[in-house]
């Protein structure tokens, strides 16, 4: 993969085509390289459109850093527990809830809520996956992964994986998360989340968390204009997502339910906005 780095020259026709191949194969390690930026402009002939798209996904695969106003206290400054909190204990209710039994934690991220779903021991199997390696050595170490008896620990698969790709390992599954996950996608690739996810692995509940724009000037700490994370490709209004969920409901028959997840704002809507979707049983 190098070698054209180091000569500065590519001898056959560079295309999107090109950014994939760097991704995999550089993805868990090029995205904190010292000379990422030189490697990436290099290898796609300097290309300034390749470049900016190669440097948006290393991001996305490396993205460990925490969302800080998940621990912020909203313009009112009533103490609450923290936004993060609130999420995961929606998202656990819902699925216990249903009842069941196998779950994919989807983008896990270090694995804040991998612990959550295992607490409940009507849980059989929980799958973690993530782009990030980098991410998925930080959710085994805050995991003590290393300390789990082996009755837990075959509890819980955590591997890499691309949601922007089908894998043949999240088959099966009653349930999936995507818990803050679909913001930081470009948009542009969001479709092949869709037939990843909702598609091919098509588990009969999805569960998908994002932030509400229109709560972001209600966060006294965040500047105006300003998205949540340096990493975010979008923050969607309460419409915006409404009109995506619903759109991918109908295209791989799904039905759609959303849930406020925070205090709620008479105009604005609350922090987090939540959507299940329920896979529709062919007549």
């Amino acid at each position: 993969m190098l070698l054209p780095v180091l000569d500065d020259a590519k001898h056959y026709w560079v295309s999107t085509e090109e950014v994939d191949k760097l991704i995999r194969a550089g993805g868990d390690w090029l995205a904190g390289h010292p000379a990422r930026d030189l490697i990436v402009r290099r290898y796609v002939s300097h290309q300034r459109t390749l470049t900016r798209s190669a440097l948006a996904r290393l991001a996305e695969a490396d993205d460990t850093e925490p969302e800080e106003l998940d621990n912020a206290v909203t313009e009112d400054d009533e103490p609450r527990r923290p936004l993060a909190v609130q999420r995961r204990e929606a998202i656990v209710a819902i699925l216990r809830g249903l009842r069941v039994r196998r779950i994919g934690d989807l983008g896990c991220g270090a694995g804040v809520l991998i612990k959550d779903l295992l607490a409940d021991p009507a849980v059989e199997h929980v799958t973690a996956v993530d782009v990030s390696a980098r991410a998925l050595q930080l959710a085994a170490r805050n995991l003590r992964l290393d300390r789990w008896p082996d009755r837990q620990r075959e509890r819980l698969s955590i591997f890499q994986s691309a949601l922007t790709y089908t894998d043949d390992r999240l088959a099966g599954l009653d349930a999936a998360v995507l818990m803050e996950v679909i913001e930081h996608v470009d948009p542009e690739r969001l479709p092949a989340l869709e037939r990843a996810v909702f598609g091919f692995a098509a588990p009969a509940t999805v569960i998908v968390t994002t932030p509400n724009a229109e709560y972001n000037p209600y966060f006294s700490t965040l500047p105006a204009g300003a998205l949540r994370h340096r990493d975010h490709r979008f923050e969607w209004t309460r419409a915006e997502f409404r009109a995506w969920a619903q759109r991918v409901a109908e295209t791989h028959h799904y039905q759609v339910r959303f849930l406020p997840v925070g205090p709620e704002h008479p105009d604005a809507g609350p922090p987090t906005q939540l959507a299940v979707f329920t896979r529709q049983t062919p007549p």
